[in-house]
Protein backbone atom coordinates (compact mmCIF):
# COMPACT_ATOMS: atom_id res chain seq x y z
CA UNK A 1 0.00 0.00 0.00
CA UNK A 2 1.65 3.43 -0.86
CA UNK A 3 -0.56 5.72 1.80
CA UNK A 4 1.08 8.69 2.70
CA UNK A 5 -1.48 9.56 5.57
CA UNK A 6 -3.84 7.51 8.21
CA UNK A 7 -7.84 8.34 8.11
CA UNK A 8 -8.76 8.39 11.96
CA UNK A 9 -11.85 9.45 13.77
CA UNK A 10 -12.24 10.09 17.47
CA UNK A 11 -15.20 10.18 18.86
CA UNK A 12 -15.61 11.31 22.45
CA UNK A 13 -18.39 13.69 24.37
CA UNK A 14 -15.12 15.20 26.66
CA UNK A 15 -14.30 18.29 24.92
CA UNK A 16 -10.68 18.05 26.45
CA UNK A 17 -10.24 14.59 25.57
CA UNK A 18 -10.80 15.62 21.84
CA UNK A 19 -8.59 18.36 21.90
CA UNK A 20 -6.22 16.51 23.70
CA UNK A 21 -5.96 13.99 20.72
CA UNK A 22 -5.69 16.75 18.42
CA UNK A 23 -2.88 18.06 19.56
CA UNK A 24 -1.12 15.06 20.34
CA UNK A 25 -1.89 13.20 16.22
CA UNK A 26 -0.98 16.53 15.17
CA UNK A 27 2.67 16.32 16.17
CA UNK A 28 3.57 12.66 15.11
CA UNK A 29 5.63 12.02 12.53
CA UNK A 30 2.74 9.78 10.68
CA UNK A 31 0.47 12.10 8.35
CA UNK A 32 -2.75 11.66 10.11
CA UNK A 33 -6.35 13.28 9.23
CA UNK A 34 -8.65 13.21 12.05
CA UNK A 35 -12.49 13.89 12.43
CA UNK A 36 -14.17 14.30 15.90
CA UNK A 37 -17.35 13.57 17.06
CA UNK A 38 -19.32 13.94 20.17
CA UNK A 39 -21.85 11.00 20.01
CA UNK A 40 -22.22 7.76 18.94
CA UNK A 41 -25.39 8.47 17.15
CA UNK A 42 -23.39 11.28 15.12
CA UNK A 43 -20.24 8.97 14.78
CA UNK A 44 -23.02 6.38 13.17
CA UNK A 45 -24.88 9.09 11.05
CA UNK A 46 -21.10 9.72 9.23
CA UNK A 47 -19.69 5.78 9.15
CA UNK A 48 -23.76 4.43 7.29
CA UNK A 49 -23.11 7.00 4.99
CA UNK A 50 -21.83 5.38 2.20
CA UNK A 51 -20.02 8.64 0.41
CA UNK A 52 -18.00 9.43 3.40
CA UNK A 53 -14.52 8.10 3.97
CA UNK A 54 -13.43 5.16 6.35
CA UNK A 55 -11.30 5.62 8.37
CA UNK A 56 -8.16 3.35 8.97
CA UNK A 57 -8.73 4.04 12.78
CA UNK A 58 -11.66 4.59 15.19
CA UNK A 59 -10.74 5.54 18.47
CA UNK A 60 -13.89 5.46 20.91
CA UNK A 61 -14.51 6.28 24.79
CA UNK A 62 -15.96 3.77 25.87
CA UNK A 63 -18.52 5.81 27.85
CA UNK A 64 -19.73 7.59 24.59
CA UNK A 65 -22.61 9.88 24.49
CA UNK A 66 -26.49 8.78 22.84
CA UNK A 67 -25.57 5.49 21.91
CA UNK A 68 -23.02 3.88 23.60
CA UNK A 69 -19.42 2.68 22.27
CA UNK A 70 -20.50 -1.30 22.53
CA UNK A 71 -23.55 -0.56 20.31
CA UNK A 72 -21.55 1.12 17.99
CA UNK A 73 -18.89 -1.61 17.60
CA UNK A 74 -22.00 -3.92 17.58
CA UNK A 75 -23.55 -1.94 14.43
CA UNK A 76 -19.51 -1.30 13.04
CA UNK A 77 -19.06 -5.06 13.04
CA UNK A 78 -22.19 -6.25 11.20
CA UNK A 79 -21.27 -3.84 8.21
CA UNK A 80 -18.15 -5.67 5.83
CA UNK A 81 -17.30 -1.89 4.70
CA UNK A 82 -15.31 -1.21 8.09
CA UNK A 83 -13.21 -4.94 8.13
CA UNK A 84 -9.97 -2.89 7.41
CA UNK A 85 -11.03 -0.40 10.09
CA UNK A 86 -8.98 -0.73 13.45
CA UNK A 87 -11.59 -0.13 16.68
CA UNK A 88 -9.60 1.16 19.84
CA UNK A 89 -11.84 1.36 23.00
CA UNK A 90 -10.13 3.82 25.70
CA UNK A 91 -10.96 4.74 29.20
CA UNK A 92 -9.59 5.84 32.03
CA UNK A 93 -10.75 2.94 33.97
CA UNK A 94 -11.83 -0.61 32.77
CA UNK A 95 -12.75 -3.58 34.29
CA UNK A 96 -11.52 -6.75 33.27
CA UNK A 97 -14.82 -7.74 32.64
CA UNK A 98 -15.73 -4.71 30.24
CA UNK A 99 -11.94 -5.56 28.46
CA UNK A 100 -13.24 -9.38 28.29
CA UNK A 101 -16.43 -7.89 26.46
CA UNK A 102 -14.73 -5.49 23.95
CA UNK A 103 -12.23 -7.86 23.08
CA UNK A 104 -15.08 -10.16 22.13
CA UNK A 105 -17.14 -7.91 20.38
CA UNK A 106 -14.74 -7.03 17.94
CA UNK A 107 -12.39 -4.10 19.22
CA UNK A 108 -8.89 -4.17 18.29
CA UNK A 109 -7.17 -1.91 21.07
CA UNK A 110 -8.48 -1.02 24.50
CA UNK A 111 -6.55 1.68 25.90
CA UNK A 112 -6.43 2.56 29.52
CA UNK A 113 -6.04 6.39 29.21
CA UNK A 114 -3.15 7.38 30.72
CA UNK A 115 -3.76 10.57 33.61
CA UNK A 116 -0.76 12.29 32.39
CA UNK A 117 -0.29 14.44 29.30
CA UNK A 118 2.78 13.08 28.19
CA UNK A 119 2.22 9.19 28.73
CA UNK A 120 -1.21 9.55 26.80
CA UNK A 121 1.25 10.83 24.11
CA UNK A 122 3.69 8.04 24.28
CA UNK A 123 0.70 4.97 24.25
CA UNK A 124 -1.44 7.05 21.09
CA UNK A 125 1.85 7.25 19.56
CA UNK A 126 2.73 3.74 19.80
CA UNK A 127 -1.13 2.83 18.94
CA UNK A 128 -0.91 5.07 15.68
CA UNK A 129 3.18 3.60 15.04
CA UNK A 130 1.52 0.35 15.15
CA UNK A 131 -1.71 0.69 12.74
CA UNK A 132 0.73 2.74 10.54
CA UNK A 133 2.61 -0.39 10.05
CA UNK A 134 -0.43 -2.54 9.61
CA UNK A 135 -1.71 -0.35 6.49
CA UNK A 136 1.60 0.14 4.76
CA UNK A 137 2.17 -3.76 4.98
CA UNK A 138 -0.65 -4.83 3.81
CA UNK A 139 -0.62 -7.45 7.25
CA UNK A 140 -3.61 -9.14 8.55
CA UNK A 141 -5.40 -7.21 10.67
CA UNK A 142 -8.05 -9.90 11.46
CA UNK A 143 -5.88 -11.11 14.40
CA UNK A 144 -4.81 -7.90 15.60
CA UNK A 145 -5.49 -7.04 19.12
CA UNK A 146 -3.47 -4.93 21.51
CA UNK A 147 -4.08 -3.77 25.46
CA UNK A 148 -2.17 -0.78 26.19
CA UNK A 149 -1.88 0.65 29.53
Amino acid sequence: MNKEYLNVIVADHDEGNLVCFKDILKDLKIEVKIQMFWSGTELMGYLKNKNNIVPEVLFMAYNLAEKNAVECLEEIKSDERFNNMVNVFYSDHFSDLEMDEIFVKGANVCLKRPEEYKAFKKVLTEVITVNWQYHTSGMNKDNFIMKVG
